[in-house]
């Protein structure tokens, strides 16, 4: 057994050395500084997303007989390894962010302070980093201490809804190199809409499923089963990920809608 604290260290080194490797391969590789920032922020991105949802398989189809006291020991540690992530995270979207001003026929233009980059950064992205500090802040302490080893099968489900992570990284980094309009780009925005779809969306609807299995209760049932505080974190967890299958659907619409027809000349 790994002393406590150390799937929390290795995570603090793992994450942002992960980056600082990448970005310094890809700059010893010729690509420039910018471009070698943001495609590490998202090496590092899609590595953890394949780590969680592996962990997250792991856990939920060992415990899938009693969804409630069935344990793994990858439930206690991944949350500590991943919680460094989403510190980390914050200072690379920015680090994206101020990078992407400086790429040549991007649509960001250059900020002209820290203070300036940092501000249009935090209107951007407000929802994302709200996001990764209620994950920090809220849903590590519930993952670590709250559950008392109850629920593994609940967290390992709730891992794998970053499925569909890899897939909102390829789509932004073909972006970044003009390529919106390939088959590759298309055939990702499918595979995004469905993962999305099936691990962020629906993963909460089948939880409630199958806690309902487990008690012998309907679907429609369940939720008057729980206490309030609990369908009220359910809520606001599911409440973005609704907003940005929002966006991805209305992103899937403008890239595969018919053109326009011409209009005819009177």
């Amino acid at each position: 057994m790994a002393p406590p604290g150390a799937a929390l260290a290795a995570g603090l080194l793992f994450f942002p050395g992960l980056f600082l490797l990448g970005r310094a391969a890809l700059r010893r590789a010729g690509v420039p500084g910018p471009h070698a920032a943001i495609l590490a922020a998202r090496l590092v991105s899609s590595v953890q997303a394949v780590m969680a949802s592996t962990a997250g398989y792991i856990i939920s189809s060992s415990c899938h007989d009693d969804v409630i006291n069935d344990q793994h020991w990858l439930a206690g540690a991944y949350p500590q390894f991943a919680v460094p992530y989403f510190v980390y995270d914050v200072y690379a979207m920015f680090l994206c962010h101020w990078h992407r001003g400086r790429v040549k026929g991007h649509e960001v233009a250059p900020p002209p302070s820290l203070r300036a980059a940092a501000g249009s950064y935090l209107r951007k992205d407000l929802l994302m980093v709200l996001h990764h500090a209620a994950m920090v802040l809220v849903c590590f302490p519930v993952a670590a201490l709250w559950r008392q080893g109850k629920g593994d099968f609940f967290l390992g489900c709730l891992l794998m809804a970053e499925l569909s992570t890899p897939f909102v990284c390829l789509g932004k980094v073909l972006i970044l190199f003009q390529r919106q309009h390939t088959t590759l780009h298309k055939l990702n925005a499918v595979a995004l809409l469905v993962t999305f779809f099936l691990c962020r969306v629906l993963l909460f609807p089948y939880l409630y499923w199958a806690y309902g299995r487990h008690r012998g209760l309907p679907l429609l049932g369940v939720p008057a089963a729980l206490p309030p505080t609990y369908n009220a974190a359910a809520a606001a967890l599911l409440a973005p990920q609704l907003y940005w299958f929002a966006l991805i659907c209305r992103g899937a619409w403008r890239l595969f809608r018919p053109p326009a027809a011409p209009r005819q000349p009177p």
